[in-house]
C-alpha cells in the first residue's frame, strides 16, 4: 500500500517533545494578548488615561506585527524554525523585563516601548509557530495539528484576563498610581519565558518536512500553485484574505480592549468582576473553536465563516442597544463567533499558492496590525458617545469578512 493511501498519523513519536513545546507557544501568546486588555483598564486608573489614550496598549502590541511579520519570515527561512522560536521568546522576555524600569519612572511612553518589544516577540512566535506545527508530521494532518495548537491559544486567552485581573485589578484603589503589581507580574513573566527558551534550546528538533511541498510521489499534495505565472498579489483570494484578516483582528482587538469597560459601565460590575467575566468571554472562544471545527465536517469552511460574520453583525447591534443582561450575553457571543475566523481566513488565503505559501503566511500574519488601529476608533467613540455605541464600529469589519467567506475566497486559475 502506498503512502498516499495509508491513514496519516496525527504526528510521529519523534516529534512529540517538540510538538509539546511549540503548542505551548500558542498558549503563551494567548496569555500575553489578553493580559494587554486588562492592562488597558489598569492604566486608565493608575495613569489617569482616557479610553482612546489607553488604546495605545493595543497599538503598541499589534503595531509590532507590521514591523516583524516579514523579518520574522525571512529569519525563519534562513535559520530554521527552532532559532525562530528562540528569537521570539527572547524578544518576549526582554519586553517583559522592560516593564520594571517603566514602572519605576511611571512612564506610559516607556511602557509603550516595552509592549512594542513584547509584540515583536509575539509576532515572531506567531509567524514561526503555525508552519512549525504544520511541519511536525504528515502534511495531510497538518490542519489537525494547527487546530489542536490553537485550542491552547484559547486556553491562554482565558488565563490572561484571569491572571491580569487577580494581580492588577483585584486591589485597585481609586486614585492610586502604584504600579508595583505591574512591575512584579511582568518580571515573573519574563523569568518564565526565559526558562522556556532555555529549556527549548536543549531540545533536539528532528528534521522536519515542509507541509506544503509538492512531491511527485505524493498524490495527496493539495497546495499546488494553479497559476504559477501570476505574482502573489495577483491571487485575488489571497489579497481578500489579507484584508479580511486585517479587519478580523481589528474588530477582535477593539472588542477585547473595552470588554471590561462595558461590564463596569453598563452592567455595574467592579473592574475585578468584569475581568473575571472576561475569562468566560475567552471560554466562549474555546467552545466556538471546538464546535466550529466539528461543524466544518458538514459545512464548508467559507460558508461557516460567512455565517459567523453575519452572527457577529447581529450581536454588535444587540450590544449597542444596552439591553442589560441580553446585551451582555450578546457581547459574550461575539467571542464565540470570533473563534474560527483567524485560522479559517488564514487557511483559505493560502490555498493553491504552492511555493509562495511561506511568503503569503508572512503577509497574513502582518494583517494582525489591524488590531493596532481599531481600538483608537472604538475608544474615541466610547469617549464621545458611550461604550455601548462604540460596538457599532466592528460591523464594518464583519461585512468585509462576510464578503470574503461568501464570495471572494474562491481560487481563480
Amino acid at each position: 500500500m502506498s503512502e498516499s493511501t495509508t491513514k496519516a498519523k496525527f504526528t510521529d513519536k519523534k516529534f512529540l517533545v517538540t510538538l509539546v513545546f511549540v503548542t505551548s507557544l500558542f498558549m503563551f501568546w494567548g496569555i500575553a494578548i489578553t493580559m494587554a486588555d486588562v492592562l488597558n483598564k489598569h492604566f486608565q486608573h493608575t495613569m489617569n488615561l482616557s479610553k482612546s489614550q489607553s488604546a495605545f496598549v493595543q497599538f503598541a502590541v499589534f503595531g509590532a506585527y507590521a514591523v516583524m511579520g516579514i523579518p520574522a519570515g525571512l529569519f525563519m527561512k534562513r535559520f530554521g524554525y527552532k532559532k525562530g522560536v528562540l528569537l521570539g521568546l527572547s524578544l518576549f522576555a526582554v519586553g517583559a523585563f522592560l516593564f520594571v524600569p517603566a514602572a519605576n519612572i511611571s512612564s506610559f511612553a516607556f511602557f509603550g516601548i516595552a509592549l512594542f518589544i513584547v509584540g515583536c516577540g509575539l509576532s515572531t512566535l506567531e509567524t514561526v509557530a503555525h508552519p512549525f506545527v504544520a511541519s511536525l508530521g504528515d502534511q495531510r494532518t497538518s490542519d489537525q495539528r494547527i487546530n489542536f495548537a490553537q485550542s491552547f491559544n484559547a486556553v491562554g486567552a482565558m488565563l490572561g484576563p484571569a491572571i491580569g485581573s487577580y494581580f492588577l485589578l483585584r486591589n485597585n484603589v481609586e486614585g492610586s498610581t502604584d504600579l508595583t503589581s505591574v512591575k512584579v507580574l511582568y518580571a515573573v513573566i519574563g523569568v518564565v519565558i526565559l526558562l522556556v527558551a532555555l529549556s527549548f534550546s536543549f531540545v533536539k528538533v528532528p528534521s522536519t518536512t515542509d507541509p506544503h511541498a509538492v512531491l511527485e510521489t505524493d498524490a495527496d499534495a493539495v497546495n499546488i500553485d494553479v497559476a504559477p505565472d501570476k505574482k502573489l498579489f495577483d491571487h485575488k483570494h489571497f489579497v481578500w484574505a489579507v484584508a479580511a484578516q486585517f479587519f478580523n483582528v481589528a474588530a477582535q482587538a477593539g472588542t477585547w480592549a473595552f470588554f471590561i469597560n462595558y461590564g463596569h459601565e453598563k452592567m455595574g460590575f467592579s473592574d475585578a468582576e468584569a475581568g473575571n467575566y472576561m475569562v468566560a468571554f475567552m471560554g466562549m472562544m474555546l467552545a466556538g473553536r471546538f464546535i466550529g471545527t466539528f461543524l466544518m465536517r458538514v459545512i464548508a469552511p467559507n460558508k461557516l465563516l460567512a455565517a459567523f460574520a453575519f452572527g457577529n453583525m447581529l450581536m454588535c447591534i444587540i450590544v449597542a442597544q444596552s439591553f442589560g443582561i441580553v446585551s451582555f450575553i450578546a457581547l459574550l457571543m461575539i467571542n464565540f463567533f470570533f473563534s474560527i475566523m483567524f485560522p479559517t481566513i488564514f487557511s483559505l488565503g493560502l490555498k493553491n499558492l504552492g511555493a509562495r505559501t511561506q511568503q503569503a503566511a508572512s503577509f497574513l500574519s502582518m494583517g494582525v496590525v489591524g488590531g493596532a488601529f481599531f481600538p483608537f476608533i472604538m475608544g474615541a467613540m466610547a469617549d464621545s458617545y458611550g461604550i455601548a455605541h462604540a460596538y457599532y464600529a466592528p460591523i464594518i469589519c464583519y461585512i468585509v469578512i462576510f464578503l470574503f467567506g461568501y464570495k471572494f475566497y474562491k481560487v481563480k486559475h
